[in-house]
């Protein structure tokens, strides 16, 4: 199986101490979850900063089990605020579900549609964990969120393991979401 886990266990990025004030409160609280995903082994979802930026990660998680998207990998962005943990991230798919419109912001009680519901203890890992939760959930008109019938979901799960979303203009970010969907695959 994959692992939550990044390649060789993801410290903040090369060269993120003059980058960034590792006093800043966001700054620290992302590095630390970077240093906890690179020690997670849950198969269910995988996520690391993008390149040089940490705050903004590349995520992928498995469909749920026992649902129309059992099987599928679905592969998002998370843009972490200036104030993280204190205000909530944003997510955005990139894979077609059927059940998330794909590059837009999705409204969920944990996203930044929400920050009144949003809890600073909850970590990115919670949130992948709550997203994948939120899937077989019905929309109720939420922002970003769609409505296909179940077999048109079962059809996209299975298209979604064929090949990664291409997303972004830089070679290293395509390099990073293909490289996050083999792990997935296995």
């Amino acid at each position: 199986m994959s692992s939550g886990a990044s390649p060789g266990g993801q410290a903040p990025p090369d060269g993120a101490e003059a980058k960034y004030n590792m006093k800043n409160p966001a700054v620290k609280r992302i590095a630390q979850e970077m240093r906890e995903m690179s020690r997670d082994v849950d198969p269910c979802y995988h996520a690391e900063a993008v390149e040089d930026d940490i705050f903004e990660w590349h995520f992928a998680i498995l469909g749920p089990e026992d649902t129309e998207f059992e099987g599928g990998i679905y592969h998002g962005r998370i843009l972490l605020p200036p104030e993280y943990p204190f205000k909530p991230p944003s997510f955005m798919l990139l894979t077609p579900s059927g059940r998330f419109e794909t590059n837009a912001k999705i409204c969920l009680s944990i996203s930044s549609h929400h920050p009144e519901h949003w809890q600073p203890s909850w970590s990115v890992r919670t949130a992948l964990l709550a997203v994948r939760s939120f899937m077989p959930t019905a929309p109720e008109g939420a922002v970003g969120s769609l409505d296909y019938p179940a077999d048109e979901r079962r059809e996209l799960a299975a298209a979604s393991r064929e090949r990664p979303p291409e997303f972004g203009n830089s070679e290293s970010r395509r390099a990073l979401i293909a490289e996050v969907h083999a792990k997935m695959l296995t």
